[in-house]
């Protein structure tokens, strides 16, 4: 039983990055208090910098995957902000840096509290961006996180959200050193992948007009083509720790992979997708539905499915419109809002869905601030799914 800062630091400290640097910032202050104390107390070897700033944090990891050493970092909400022109950059100049956003609300108003509307305000610079149901799940992803970032030389953020993750207790394994390294060997970048004065390379070099577009192209062509990649890193991690993977619904209909996760029936009525902890009070809510076989009888008679997405960027888009094709309705519940439009993962599936497929689909936005997401508050938007909206229907109000 680990709090979820404690399972992330744990497993960061057996991956054993070679320089750690960061800002504490709730919530995510407990990972980087443990990592610092791991070393302080000579159980880590790392290299621990305390950045005067979230901004210096993220510049001191790019500066030492630069120099072709693996690195971590973590940070929230107004710290991920500060760090913005270096989390482009990072991305830009194809440093395998992996770091933890412990997802929270950004201000005004000041608000300490989960939501995910930090991570989507950096969505578009490169990252590839994976998000935890659980403290298993997170343990796993960052993981996998090393070996992608340092595989595809794109860097990885890894998502588990602000408190209701960060500070909260729940049965994990965290794999020894010596597992981890059968399946992440010690990192080695090629000869030209990083600086070094006997094999000069430029990084981040002024580009004019004639090459600018072209290298982003390209950035854009990594991430797609890492899909696949993504999804195959998944099979080969669970085959290495067979013992750490999510146990599988009892469900027959039931599709686990490196990007989504799905359960339900095969031509469902209505599906629900979300991504984050809050597919856990999905699942929750449906499964405590009066129905006396439980989740999986409720999900036959009343033909409901529950589509988690994992990866956020690049965004599984084959994959998402394969499952949501059967569906007469889809609800989305976001905990962010993509102020003026509708919620960020509705506009996406919006978009997979535009042209393709005739169905009605409703953007839901909940748990704003730390507002309490229940199982009431899942039964009222499955209720609420059929009915046809184009805008953003915001539910939890204390009025409500």
């Amino acid at each position: 039983m680990l709090e979820g800062s404690r399972a992330i630091a744990l497993t960061i400290k057996n991956i054993a990055p070679a320089v750690v640097s960061a800002y504490p910032i709730t919530p995510q202050t407990h990972i980087v208090e443990d990592l610092a104390k791991f070393k302080a107390d000579g159980l880590a070897s790392y290299e621990y910098i305390r950045a005067e700033s979230e901004f210096a944090a993220a510049s001191i990891v790019a500066g030492a995957s630069a120099a072709g050493v693996r690195v971590y970092s973590a940070t929230s909400s107004q710290g991920l902000l500060l760090m913005a022109e270096v989390i482009f950059n990072i991305a830009g100049m194809r440093l395998p840096v992996v770091m933890t956003c412990a997802n929270r609300a950004v201000s005004a108003p000041i608000n300490i509290w989960n939501d995910q509307q930090d991570v989507m305000a950096i969505r578009d610079a490169g990252w590839i961006l994976l998000f935890a149901e659980n403290h298993q799940e997170a343990v796993n992803m960052h993981i996998m996180a090393f070996k992608l970032a340092e595989e595809l030389k794109i860097p990885v953020m890894v998502n588990v959200d602000g408190y209701v993750m960060t500070h909260t207790y729940e049965p994990v394994s965290i794999p020894a050193a010596g597992e981890i390294k059968k399946y992440l060997p010690d990192y080695a970048p090629k000869p030209g992948q990083y600086l070094d004065p006997e094999n000069p390379v430029t990084m981040g070099a002024l580009a004019t007009p004639a090459h600018y577009m072209e290298i982003r192209q390209e950035l854009h062509d990594d991430l797609i083509s890492s899909l696949k990649i993504i999804d195959q890193e998944y099979i080969n991690f669970n085959k290495i720790f067979p013992s750490l993977k999510i146990k599988k619904s009892k469900i027959k209909n039931f599709i686990d992979n490196g990007l989504i996760e799905y359960v339900g029936p095969h031509n469902p009525d209505t599906i629900i997708v979300a991504m984050g902890s809050v597919v856990g009070t999905i699942k929750d809510a449906i499964s405590s539905l009066p129905d006396k076989g439980g989740l999986g009888m409720f999900l036959k008679t009343k033909q409901i499915g529950i589509l988690k997405i994992k990866c956020l960027r690049p965004f599984p888009s084959e994959q998402i419109l394969k499952i949501l094709k059967p569906a007469k309705h889809i609800a989305v519940i976001d905990k962010a809002i993509s102020l003026g439009q509708i919620g960020p993962l509705a506009s996406e599936i919006k978009t997979v869905c535009q042209d393709k497929i005739k169905t009605n689909i409703n953007s839901f936005i909940v748990g704003l601030g730390g507002r309490d997401v229940t199982k009431e508050i899942v039964k009222k938007i499955i209720k609420q799914a059929g009915k046809k909206s184009g805008q953003a229907q915001f539910i939890g109000h204390l009025s409500s």
